[in-house]
């Protein structure tokens, strides 16, 4: 015999009637942002949501550093990373430079650095 329990909700924090407040609806939806800018931050917490590339983009919010060191960081292999590397490439969360045959990788700019503290920071209080 198998048995299962309802999952328990907060029911304290539903409204108790049905009620819709057209003017604040109005204000809300006027200032919501396009569809296209919805998909693409979408799509950006999506890349930012696997462990392995927060854990590159935290590193490099520390310094700069080339794949090789990146690899070893996280775990992977140097392949493995370039794939990583090119998905926050994509979405300009990281650029390059080369010095000789090696490629130094940065966060490319100061809201990719605030982004990725701003998340440690909330995930550090949840």
């Amino acid at each position: 015999m198998t048995t299962t329990t309802e999952p328990k909700t907060d029911r304290a924090a539903d409204c108790e009637v049905h009620c819709v407040h057209p003017e604040a609806v109005k204000r809300v939806e006027a200032g919501l942002p396009d569809d296209a800018l919805i998909q693409r931050a979408t799509t950006l917490t999506k890349v930012v949501s696997d462990p392995t590339r927060l854990r590159i983009l935290s590193a490099l919010a520390m310094e700069e550093l080339c794949v090789c060191d990146l690899a070893v960081i996280a775990g992977i292999n140097e392949s493995t990373m370039s794939h990583q590397l090119r998905h926050l490439r994509a979405l300009g969360l990281v650029t390059f430079k080369k010095v000789g045959r090696i490629a130094y990788y940065r966060l490319a700019n100061d809201h990719t650095t605030r982004l990725i503290a701003d998340m440690l920071a909330h995930a550090r209080v949840m």
